[in-house]
């Protein structure tokens, strides 16, 4: 992060730190700028955003509640890691999931699901457009949290958000694996048609080739940042 961006921080109003202060750990986390595996102290933290440790406090808490930032003790705060064991695990609980989502909503999907999916898909088309990366993350994000939010199982949705970090995580190292600023445009295109159609086995069958496109590439390149690591640490 830049000075400048630090003095962005200094003149927020003191009630929106922690917000504002969370956006940017969070940017700099998927937008690689600290590393995967990177430690993270509050004093340099607080000196590069220019604010007190309290509010800082807070915004790593929110983080490490959202799965980004890990506390191991003795050792300290970390950025949460991904190994090819995570993002195998992460393709088969999400498609797993996603298909209990969609069964629980097919049924029930009226015009204002189908307003609401083509408007987040609107939004993340929007941000690929502008080529921003981290708010495609946050968009494709927003994108397939639809069907669980839609669905209003309580414990499905708790289970959505546990895995979110990580899943943003995988994002942003698939988009570096591919070397590209967010997913393909037309990416979404046939997950939303056939989400708006009348075939629940066409969905499934979706929903399983949807993530499973591109996650060999990410598992081949997470293995290549194994290889070549070295310690980084923001510190």
């Amino acid at each position: 992060m830049t000075v400048s961006q630090s003095q962005n921080f200094m003149r927020v109003p003191k009630a929106t730190f922690r917000a504002h202060i969370a956006d940017g750990l969070r940017n700099a986390i998927l937008s690689g700028e600290i590393a995967p595996g990177a430690q993270v102290t509050e004093q340099s933290l607080a000196e590069q955003f220019g604010v007190s440790r309290g509010p800082l406090r807070e915004a790593m808490r929110q983080l490490i509640d959202e799965g980004l930032l890990v506390t191991v003790p003795y050792t300290g705060t970390h950025v949460v890691e991904l190994s090819v064991e995570d993002v195998r695990e992460i393709y088969s609980l999400r498609v797993t999931l996603e298909i209990f989502a969609f069964e629980l909503v097919w049924s029930q999907r009226d015009e204002g699901f189908r307003r609401g999916l083509l408007a987040r898909h609107d939004a993340l088309t929007h941000c690929i457009d502008a080529q921003d990366d981290v708010g495609s993350i946050h968009a494709e994000l927003q994108l397939h949290g639809f069907v669980y939010e839609a669905s209003a199982h309580k414990i499905l949705i708790k289970t959505w958000e546990s895995i979110r970090g990580r899943l943003q995580l995988y994002w942003a190292a698939h988009h570096r694996a591919h070397g590209i600023r967010g997913p393909r445009r037309d990416g979404h295109d046939s997950y939303v048609a056939t989400a708006l159609g009348e075939d629940l086995a066409a969905m499934r069958a979706e929903i399983h080739n949807h993530m499973a496109r591109g996650g060999q590439q990410t598992e081949d390149f997470l293995l290549g940042l194994a290889k070549h690591k070295d310690p980084a640490t923001f510190a």
